[in-house]
């Protein structure tokens, strides 16, 4: 008898494809520490631009993830945030942040380098 191909879950694969997109998960992660403005967010994730930034909160809003907030002062001031659904998360980055810790690239190279002096 032939063993069943495992199926891939519709709902799993698009919530991995959203999360899972460069610099997506470094926006979650700041917004989980604290609401953000635009240029906050870009100068503390290394390499991204001004246009990737903005595609990746866009995105995030109309999934539901964020909230932007238009503070209406002068000059206007944007804040973004997560929204419950976009903290619903947090569960998900601590758990991803502690197998970094204990498995991460940096883990993998040191254990290389002793394997390659031995």
């Amino acid at each position: 008898m032939e063993a069943k191909a495992p199926e891939l879950c519709a709902q799993f694969h698009q919530a991995i494809e959203l999360i899972g997109k460069r610099w997506t998960g470094a926006i979650v992660y700041l917004l989980l520490r604290s609401s953000c403005r635009f240029a906050t967010l870009r100068d503390a994730i290394p390499d991204i631009t001004d246009r990737m930034l903005s595609e990746r909160l866009q995105e995030l809003e109309q999934n539901g993830i964020v909230s932007r907030t238009v503070v209406p002062e002068t000059p206007v001031r944007v804040e973004y945030a997560l929204t419950k659904k976009g903290r619903a998360l947090a569960a998900a980055l601590d758990a991803i942040g502690e197998w970094a810790h204990a498995w991460g690239a940096k883990g993998a190279r040191s254990k290389s380098r002793k394997r390659a002096r031995a």
